[in-house]
């Protein structure tokens, strides 16, 4: 699994220590994981490990063999069912003194911090602001379906009892404190791995809010995450279209005008920075404009 994973098109791969390994084969999962990290070809990709969590007896030396053992080939731990601000604390202090010790650069690797309870979610803020080295919040769906005693089996998907989407405050607030850091957030898996459409729905939900991107569990997902959490070509290029008609209008040349219109469309600082959300989630996603702007004629 892990020797196909260097091969697919997402834009992170992340190593699991936690729930997809049994308890009697996590100590010899760190192993597997080192050596994927060093071995493997990674290009392009972020690469992350999910070690236990703080109240398991595994997390302190999860962290310590792989980052001693693959420190330089990693890019960010994550922390799964994080409760308070002070269990990312811990985390920080503990890859800061591996760092000063392996000699690698202190501060460079990331965390991601999963939220997968109703106390993690009371905190989220906190939990975001805990640590510099804080580079996503996630959101973790079926431990906190657990957590809030959901009556549910199918995970990430919405009920037909309630009426609306009975995540869209979870994800909200996450994304609030996520925004507030000036982070990642990322959407929770939906675990029905061949029901694609199923997958989509739940996706455009979080991508409408803004979410960076969601993780996927099978191959079958990756197109369609990359297509629902990119910009359509036409949005992107409208973005685009605004950003030069800001600059042009609000250059000396353009009149020094702070807001102009763009054919049938009034723009101004708001509408920027409107455009720059969706100009860079298209830039990220390989885009290519289709579009060009001519500054109006006298």
């Amino acid at each position: 699994m892990l020797g196909k994973a260097q091969g697919l098109p997402a834009d992170q791969i992340f190593c699991d220590l936690e729930d997809s390994v049994a308890p009697l084969a996590k100590e010899p999962a760190r192993g597997n994981v080192v050596a994927a990290l060093n071995e493997g070809n990674w290009t392009g990709k972020t690469r992350v490990v999910r070690v236990n969590d703080l109240t398991t007896k595994w997390t302190y030396r999860d962290v310590i063999t792989v980052v001693e053992g693959a420190g330089e080939n990693l890019d960010c731990v994550m922390l799964p069912k994080v409760q308070t601000g002070a269990q990312v604390q811990w985390l920080d202090l503990l890859l800061t003194q591996i760092e000063e010790v392996m000699g690698l650069e202190v501060g460079r690797i990331g965390i991601e911090a999963q939220i997968e309870n109703a106390l993690g979610l009371s905190n989220v803020k906190e939990i975001a602001f805990a640590s510099p080295r804080i580079e996503t919040i996630i959101f973790g769906p079926a431990d906190f379906m657990a957590s809030v005693n959901m009556p549910s089996l199918v995970v990430g998907a919405l009920s037909p009892h309630y009426p609306g989407d009975q995540f869209h405050y979870v994800l909200f607030k996450i994304l609030e404190a996520a925004r507030a850091r000036g982070v990642q957030a990322i959407d929770g898996p939906y675990l029905h791995i061949r029901d694609v459409d199923g997958f989509g729905e739940v996706a455009r939900k979080s991508a409408a809010l803004g979410y960076d991107g969601k993780w996927v569990l099978h191959p079958g997902q990756i197109e369609a995450a990359n297509e629902i959490y990119a910009p359509r070509q036409e949005d992107y290029d409208h973005a685009e279209l605004i950003l030069d008609a800001y600059a042009w209008h609000t250059s000396a040349e353009g009149g020094l005008r702070g807001a102009v219109m763009l054919g049938d469309e009034m723009i101004d600082e708001a509408s920027r920075k409107m455009a720059e959300v969706i100009a860079g989630k298209g830039r990220a996603a390989g885009l290519r404009r289709a579009a060009k702007f001519e500054p109006p004629t006298s």
